[in-house]
């Protein structure tokens, strides 16, 4: 099956729906919430993946907020629709055990079950073990 026959299969759309459902968050700049978007997808789950096969889907524009910060500041926010958000988590589904295999076991950035805390975690293990105390780098 090719790729992106995989990732619009109806299991893996559904999966990703549920992931998304249950992260819960706010709606994008087309204000359909969590709530509301599976109703959405029955009036146009045929339209919606006929675009993705015809390589003619366009992300909708992420809506921009401000949060704040522990230091009083704010930071940047990009909050994608519901939809590009289950797109998204559909496509990630497929890729991650494609490429997951292939990257190093001390590579931590944006993978599963792995974060800046277990990379630390990992540093500090490998300095206490490690005979050469002189000079170490890391590039987080």
């Amino acid at each position: 099956m090719e790729l992106l026959e995989k990732i619009l299969a109806k299991e893996n759309l559904n999966k990703a729906y549920k992931k998304v459902y249950q992260n819960k968050g706010v709606a994008g700049v087309d204000g359909i919430t969590v709530e509301e978007i599976a109703e959405y997808i029955k009036e146009n789950k045929d339209k919606i993946t006929n675009k993705i096969r015809k390589r003619q889907y366009k992300p909708q524009p992420v809506k921009r907020v401000q949060i704040p910060k522990e230091n009083g500041q704010k930071r940047n926010l990009g909050i994608p629709t519901v939809m590009d958000r289950i797109i998204q988590q559909a496509i990630v589904q497929e890729l991650t055990p494609i490429f997951e295999e292939q990257f190093h076991n001390n590579s931590y950035g944006f993978r599963p079950r792995r974060s800046t805390k277990t990379a630390w975690s990992k540093s500090r293990y490998c300095i206490r073990i490690s005979e050469y105390k002189k000079r170490l780098s890391i590039s987080m």
